[in-house]
């Protein structure tokens, strides 16, 4: 049975990802996952998060990763974010099609076979960074564009959830201080900007 904000029964919530999962360089409380159960707790909404994430985990990565510490059960949302660092190795847009697809179709099966409990954030624009500085902006840009374009065919195709983040991750060019100390990934302040986007849709969810 899917949980509901009026269930006695906590939220189980799983988040597959890279780095902007596990969230490099900020605190615990700041990942984005974090952060959503923080405002599930403030709607008295109980969450237990499971993260398999890495940093600098490819698609074919986070797969072996699952299939290394399988999740256990059914749980009633289930995230994916992955993918920049296909785009950053300058591996194949179509082998990551078929990754991805298999991942998309993970997460259903750990969502119970329902897509419905499924969201797929895409992938941020790095090139605004502080750490592409000397890099080509617009090839980063058209290159993430790309990925993003397989991604959200993908989800739709199997009728997940998609939540575009990346125009707000492009914000970073003129706000330093959605960027972490690192100059390269997320800060908490642009999580919680991510939380925001998503959170609509996961209440819907969760009705």
């Amino acid at each position: 049975m899917t949980a509901t904000p009026s269930s006695t029964q906590p939220i189980r919530y799983l988040a597959l990802g890279d780095s902007y999962t596990i969230g490099e360089s900020v605190a615990e409380n700041e990942r984005w996952p974090s952060q959503l159960a923080a405002m599930f707790a403030e709607k008295n909404i109980q969450t237990e998060v499971t993260i398999i994430a890495r940093t600098g985990w490819t698609t074919d990565e986070l797969w072996q990763g699952i299939q290394t510490d399988p999740p256990q059960g059914i749980y009633d949302l289930v995230s994916l974010l992955i993918g920049v660092n296909d785009q950053y190795r300058g591996l194949n847009v179509d082998d990551y099609r078929e990754q991805f697809r298999s991942l998309v179709k993970k997460s259903i099966e750990y969502a119970g076979g329902d897509a419905n409990r499924v969201i797929v954030l895409s992938i941020p624009d790095w090139g605004v960074t502080p750490f592409a500085a000397y890099r080509d902006h617009e090839q980063i840009a058209k290159d993430i564009n790309v990925f993003n374009s397989v991604n959200r065919e993908e989800t739709e195709s199997v009728g997940a959830h998609y939540v575009d983040i990346t125009p707000i991750s492009r914000q970073a060019l003129n706000d330093s201080a959605l960027v972490a100390f690192d100059g390269l990934h997320p800060s908490g302040k642009m999580y919680k900007l991510w939380v925001e986007k998503a959170l609509p849709i996961v209440f819907e969810i969760l009705k």
